[in-house]
Formats: structure tokens, sequence, C-alpha cells
């Protein structure tokens, strides 16, 4: 029997805008700042992470309306492939993409609750161990994935509930702050100041001796490296759009909602991070003074802690600015790990039913819902909390996520090929410059990163290549055939 539909095109938007807003609009730009050295790079990084998220959805919208089932792009992958690539995808979404991803955010909502309460601070060690150290914040991320693994296996219901109470109040508050930073509080000097020379070519680079931060003029092709390195921060904000895709089976008119949730959703999420970096530049000068000692002469590089979101709201709000900042980020982060704690299990659901994962993992609770795969996904994310710092799980997901989207994008090349007559309700727009433009712009990315942030994204490759040794071993234990 068809399983009743219960998430509306509304929820869908929802999703996938609540997913991809955490923590990272509110702090990656500090580090970007650094690297690229102007305004002009600044903003141009997050037109390029649009444009670019925008491209992969639209054509991600094809593959949704062609298979509208629970599993998403471990379907598209499977189908437009094999069953060896789709179960290569959906080890490598459990061991790092998602479950890393959950813990990333998990540990951010805990960072800033030690705002409200300093004893959850990163520093209150709680156990030392020499090789391991506790602290009260991965403590408390790991208390926040409990508390959504118990939401949501109770009912898609309440995890509904999170995603419209929590996303729309998170949209609204972001939407505010760029209307008070561009319109009521903009000073019109430093937006003078940061483009004076939104072009220039340098960056700053830290020593490792002294851990002072010394200017370096950069090439052309020094400046390219740059700005691939900083592109990091922009897409992995702008990442966990495709979510909605793997819960296609309890969304109303999945070949419909699924491919304008998907649009809707990174097009409203694209404009509030664009307009949210020029609120920040219209209040803080972009070059800041590493020894500065107030807001201001800290400006955007040197933001506390990399704390632009609350430099900024400090201009606006005063004193007070910390705490809003904290509340917004706490309810911004709880949202986006409900969406992905809510959508990743139905892949894991998916690929045990293709006999590829645990066999209790493809049934449903009485609720409705795969819990188990909810308790065994609650479990690798909070040993991840453990296991490192928030930027190295970044570089550890976004390099095999971009592998994957670029894995995706070309099944649609191969799709048109194979299956010629397939029903497709949607077509990719622009098919086949737009496709073509995010897999060579992915595949640079991913090259940049492979040279210059080898140290985590090589070991995410490695991760992504034990999978197909993993395959063929599930394959013989379990006594069934390969491809």
């Amino acid at each position: 029997m068809e399983q009743k539909r219960k998430l509306t095109l509304t929820d869908a938007i929802l999703i996938v805008s609540g997913s991809m807003i955490g923590s990272g609009i509110f702090i990656v730009s500090a580090d970007m700042a650094r690297t690229v050295g102007g305004s002009g790079w600044l903003l141009m990084l997050w037109v390029i992470s649009g444009i670019i998220t925008v491209f992969a959805a639209l054509s991600y919208g094809e593959l949704a309306g062609m298979f509208p089932h629970a599993g998403g792009q471990y379907v598209y992958l499977k189908e437009a492939y094999n069953p060896l690539v789709g179960f290569v995808y959906g080890w490598t979404l459990f061991l790092v993409v998602q479950s890393g991803t959950i813990a990333a955010v998990a540990v951010a909502f805990a960072k800033f609750s030690a705002v409200l309460y300093p004893p959850f601070s990163e520093k209150h060690i709680l156990l030392d161990l020499g090789w391991l150290k506790v602290s009260a914040a991965q403590i408390l991320g790991m208390f926040s994935i409990l508390v959504l693994t118990i939401i949501n296996s109770r009912g898609i219901h309440y995890g509904k509930m999170i995603v419209r109470i929590f996303s729309s109040a998170k949209i609204i508050a972001l939407f505010g702050i760029i209307v008070l930073g561009l319109i009521f509080f903009r000073n019109a000097d430093v937006w003078a100041q940061n483009f004076a020379d939104p072009w220039r070519q340098a960056a700053l680079i830290k020593d490792k001796v002294t851990g002072q931060w010394n200017w370096q003029v950069l090439s052309k092709f020094t400046l390219m490296t740059a700005l691939g390195t900083a592109l990091v921060g922009s897409l992995f904000s702008s990442d966990a759009w495709n979510n909605v895709t793997f819960i296609s089976g309890d969304i109303d008119n999945p070949k419909r909602n699924i491919p304008l949730s998907l649009f809707i959703g990174t097009m409203i999420v694209t404009i509030l991070y664009l307009l949210a970096n020029m609120a920040y530049l219209s209040l803080l000068p972009l070059i800041g003074d590493q020894n500065g000692t107030s807001t201001m002469t800290q400006g955007i590089q040197f933001a506390a802690n990399d704390r632009v979101g609350t430099a900024a709201a400090t201009m606006i709000f005063g004193g007070i600015a910390t705490v809003i900042m904290a509340i917004l980020i706490m309810v911004s982060t709880f949202s986006c790990n409900n969406g992905i704690v809510l959508s990743s299990v139905r892949v894991y659901q998916a690929m045990a039913k293709d006999g590829l994962f645990f066999d209790r993992m493809q049934h449903d609770n009485k609720q409705g819902v795969p819990g188990f795969a909810l308790w065994v996904q609650f479990v690798w994310a909070s040993l991840l909390c453990l296991s490192g710092r928030y930027g190295d799980l970044l570089d550890y997901v976004m390099f095999a996520v971009m592998l994957f989207y670029i894995l995706t994008i070309a099944g649609i090349f191969i799709l048109r090929r194979d299956r010629p007559d397939a029903e497709r309700p949607y077509k990719a727009f622009g098919y086949p410059v737009i496709p073509i433009i995010y897999i060579v712009f992915a595949t640079l990315f991913c090259l940049n990163l492979l040279i210059n942030k080898s140290e985590n994204s090589i070991p995410g490759l490695i991760i992504v290549l034990l999978g197909i040794p993993v395959y063929y071993i599930w394959r013989a234990v379990k006594k069934q055939p390969t491809i």
C-alpha cells in the first residue's frame, strides 16, 4: 500500500531552506574575507555559490520527477549507474556527509549555547584522557541530536512541526537583520571604505610560528587558488538543499513539488545569503586589525571567534546583540539538524530494502518512520561529535558532497541516452549547458581541494573508495549477486 503523503509544497520548501541555513552564514565570511581580502571577491564568492547551488537544484529536478521515491540521490545514482555506485554514495553519506554535518552543526549549536550559559563552552573540559578530550560543548551537541532523534522517531508530524516553526522563524529573523543592516543602521562611511578597492589581490596568511597574520600579494594563479579555497565556506553554508529528495515518499505530488521546492528553496537562501553579506559590509569594515579591541576595529576579518553575524548585530542592537544572535543561531542550527535527521534515514531505509544495509533499517516503527535507522544514525553522529573540529568536518563533507553531485548530474546525460522514453514531468532547465557548467565547475573545485586541502580531502576520498570493497564484502556476506 502506498505510503500516505504528509508533507506539502510549503513543507518541502521549508525543508530545503531550513536544512541550508545553519550557522555558516553567521561565521564563514570572516575566514573568506581573510582568504580573498576584498569586498568584491567576497560578494562574488557568495554569488558563485548561489548560482552553482541553483544550477544543481534545477538539474536535480529532472531526476526527482523521474524517481519520486524515498531515497533521493541514492536512487538516482543506482538507476543511472548501478547498485555499486549507489552503495558507495550511501556509505559515504552515512560515514561522513550527513552524519558529519549533523555532528558539525550540533557542535555549533552547543558553542552558541555557551553564550547564554558559559559552562557549555568547548573550553570546559569534562574528560581529559590525553588522546581524547571531551568538552561540555560536545556533550550538549550530542544531547541535541538525541532530542531530535526522539522527536522524529515519534512520527513525521512532529518533525514537520519543528520544520514549520523553526525554519520560518529563522528566515524571518535573518531577513529582519538584513533590513536593519542595509536600511536603518547602514554606515555610509564603512560602505565607502569597503568598496574603495573591492578587487584588491591580497590575502592574510597566518604565520605558523608566531601566529600573526601577514598580508601577501596574490598573483593571478594564487588568487584563483584562494578563491577556490574560500568557496569551501560558502558552499558548505549552501549545502543540504538536496535533503528534500530523500523523503520524496512523504511529500504530496512529488513529481511536481520536489523540483519546485528545490528551485524556490535554493533561490530564497541564495538571495538571503547575498543580502546578509551586504548587510555585514554596510555595518563593519572588511579589513580588520588582529589586535583590535572593539567590534569596529576587528572588522569582518577578525570578528571575535569569527562570529561576523554577532559583530554585525552589535552595531544594530548594542551589547544585547550577543544574546540575540546566540538565540538566533541556536534556533537556526537546531532547525537545520532537524531537517537532516528527518530526511537522511530514508536513504538508509532505501538501501536496506535493496539488501545494502542492515535489515532492520528497512522497517518503519509504529509511528510510520524508520526508527531503528534513526537510532543508528544518532550513535554514529554522536561519535563524530567527539572526533574533530567544525572546520575539519566541513572539509571532509564538502569534498565528498561535490564528488557525488558531479556523478549525479552526469547521470542525467546517461539516463537521457539509456531511457529516452522515460516519463520526465520536469526536464533539467538549460540542458545540456547548465548541467555541463556545473560539472566543470564542481570538478575544478574538487581538484583545488585535493591540491590545497589534501590533509582533509584525501582522507575523504579514501572513505569514498573504501565503499567499493565494502560493497563486495557486504554482497558476499548476504550471498547476493553483485552488479
